[in-house]
């Protein structure tokens, strides 16, 4: 008996090694053998859906989703909420950035240069005729608003649900190139490290990218919203379990360059209880005299 227990106990650690060497070379291999320089197919193309308003001249809402890819602001779920910043007095512009079959197939350098251009394309319909921008954007969606805004003089407010304020990343499996890039120069990013490969194969994503922050290459990634002209809300959830948005909500708001240009709300729940929050999102965008945001332009 002891003499089984003792075979099948050397079978199984072997088993477990062969697959540990496997798997560490399935990593190595998609890390080094990925194509760092070729930018991906598609790449500066969206997926978008306009709504605009019955009266041009209204500001331009654009909104972008998160890591599931895809045009998530044109779906059924947000139908309601378009309709309501509809009948606030905004056009919507819904953006799909990656994901679908007009897109990239994953979030790597994506273009925002490109995406840039497309929205002002859309400003200036003339069934838009739009002189005031605010962008919208939960997770990867926020991340995104952030860097265009720090990027682009002319974005007038930012609604970021649970934000970053680095940029991370692309979704590959080798995660060796940027998010985002503009007209084909990738931005700064902070790396994957070799520490947290466990903690990805495990799917713990909140330690993956504490890792990710703890680098000292973090600091050269950091998006620099200090220099945006846009005034900005930042809400975040207090057991965000994907990434440390409240954290890092409030190192935007201590980089402001004024008091009033940055407002982080802090949320019960964990990473997706912000968009339970679309009340707080209208209150900024308006007052009972009308639109706050776009009344600062003095359009």
């Amino acid at each position: 008996m002891f003499r089984k227990l003792l075979r099948f106990g050397v079978w199984a650690l072997s088993a477990v090694a062969v697959l540990v060497v496997l798997l560490g070379s399935w990593v190595l291999y998609a890390v080094y053998s990925f194509d760092t320089e070729t930018l991906p197919a598609r790449h500066g193309k969206f997926d978008l859906a306009f709504f605009p308003h019955a009266e041009s001249g209204k500001p331009l809402i654009v909104t972008f989703g998160g890591a599931e890819g895809g045009n998530v602001w044109n779906s059924a779920r947000w139908r309601k909420q378009r309709e309501r910043f509809g009948a606030m007095g905004f056009s919507v512009l819904t953006v799909g950035y990656f994901g679908t079959s007009t897109t990239p197939e994953r979030l790597d350098r994506i273009d925002l240069g490109a995406l840039h251009r497309t929205i002002r394309e859309h400003m200036e319909l003339p069934n838009a005729q739009s002189r005031c921008l605010i962008l919208i954007g939960g997770s990867k969606g926020a991340e995104l608003s952030l860097a265009l805004a720090s990027s682009f003089a002319d974005v007038d407010a930012v609604v970021a649900l649970s934000p970053a304020d680095t940029v991370f990343p692309a979704h590959t499996d080798a995660m060796t190139t940027s998010s985002w890039s503009i007209d084909g120069k990738p931005l700064p990013f902070a790396p994957m490290p070799w520490a947290a490969t466990w903690d990805l194969v495990s799917g713990d994503i909140g330690a993956v990218m504490t890792r990710i922050l703890a680098q000292p290459e973090a600091e050269a990634a950091r998006i620099r919203t200090e220099n945006a002209a846009a005034s900005m809300l930042l809400i975040a959830s207090d057991r965000d379990e994907m990434w440390p948005a409240l954290m890092m909500a409030k190192r935007i708001e201590a980089r402001a360059k004024s008091r009033g240009q940055v407002k982080v709300v802090a949320v019960p729940g964990a990473h997706r209880a912000v968009t339970q929050h679309m009340d707080t999102v209208e209150a900024f965008l308006r007052d009972p005299d009308g639109n706050k945001i776009c009344a600062l332009k003095r359009m």
